[in-house]
């Protein structure tokens, strides 16, 4: 039984026009200390499953089945007191965009702080040194706890986020597009000093991003989401070397890469479908240059490629996919 599972979860959100099936039927498995990346276009669900493992979801938000696993608890069946115990203890969450994420009018420091007070049977003085020793982790110097956001720079409230995260030993973290309003050169720092602290410490990430360039440098698996659905699944090696989904191989394409001859690069045509109304058959068929009349009538099946590797196309094994 993997360390952390998602079984057929379907999270919906509500609207006076119908619901919205932001997640519908996604599966997904991480072993304690892997990293999973999800990625896909704006608006595809990837941070609606955050906030459905954190069970942190808008008024209009409501889970509509399946489960969550970790470490064999199901989050879904906690209660509200069981999940307040349970969140920033077992799972906890780098917010995207640190600015929004800080309290103004409230020291950086005490704002860390503040979850040892809620989970964790400390003296002041005890809490006062596990915070100071977090921020010496993520590369800050202690004397900055007693500063308010105001006064760091982007990549420095982006690292008092991700010492918030880790401030309670969590087992799993979610990091929602950590490092998306950061320049090249402070992304690279904070990914580098994010990645040796999960192996250091064992923890099980799933990262959240549009940019399939981050999910190759940090993640040991990738799951190419599309429309609600997760469209493809393998070891990232597997889904850069050898993609089995049109989606991905568009998604690929149009991404620059710094090895291998020069290539142009090509964008997705179209548009998503409304996930009020989906279509009866492959959500990506309007868009997919493979597409038959079959796609268009039926859902296709997910097809095992390889012992970790999944896709869902009736033509996930179709030679002309892979000379795409």
């Amino acid at each position: 039984m993997p360390f952390f599972e998602v079984n057929d979860l379907k999270m919906y959100y509500g609207t006076s026009s119908g619901y919205v099936k932001a997640v519908d039927g996604v599966n997904l498995d991480i072993e304690q200390g892997e990293t999973l990346g999800i990625a896909g276009e704006s608006g595809c669900g990837k941070s609606s499953i955050g906030l459905s493992i954190m069970r942190i979801l808008p008024r209009n938000g409501r889970i509509m089945g399946g489960e969550i696993l970790l470490d064999g608890t199901d989050i879904l069946k906690l209660s509200e007191d069981e999940m307040r115990d349970f969140r920033w203890k077992k799972v906890s969450v780098i917010f995207q965009g640190a600015m929004n994420a800080l309290n103004p009018v409230k020291k950086v420091g005490g704002q860390v702080i503040e979850a040892l007070k809620i989970h964790e049977d400390m003296t002041k003085e005890e809490r006062n040194e596990k915070a100071a020793s977090v921020f010496e982790l993520v590369g800050l110097d202690s004397s900055w706890m007693n500063n308010y956001p105001h006064e760091l720079s982007g990549g420095m409230k982006q690292r008092v986020v991700i010492a918030m995260s880790l401030i309670c030993d969590p087992q799993l973290i979610i990091a929602d597009e950590p490092t998306t309003a950061l320049d090249v050169v402070m992304q690279d720092q904070i990914l580098y000093e994010v990645n040796n602290l999960q192996k250091k410490y064992e923890i099980a990430m799933i990262y959240i991003s549009h940019d399939i360039s981050v999910i190759a440098e940090t993640c040991d698996k990738a799951a190419i989401m599309y429309a609600g659905k997760i469209v493809e699944s393998a070891r990232t090696e597997d889904i850069f070397k050898n993609p089995h989904h049109p989606y991905s191989i568009a998604l690929l394409n149009s991404f620059p890469s710094i090895r291998g001859p020069m290539k142009r690069l090509t964008s997705i045509g179209g548009a998503p479908p409304d996930l009020r109304a989906p279509p009866p058959g492959c959500y990506f068929e309007p868009r997919c240059p493979f597409a038959r009349g079959v796609c268009k009538k039926e859902a296709p099946p997910t097809m095992k490629i390889d012992d970790e590797h999944y896709s869902s196309c009736h033509f996930a094994l179709d030679p002309r996919i892979q000379k795409y």
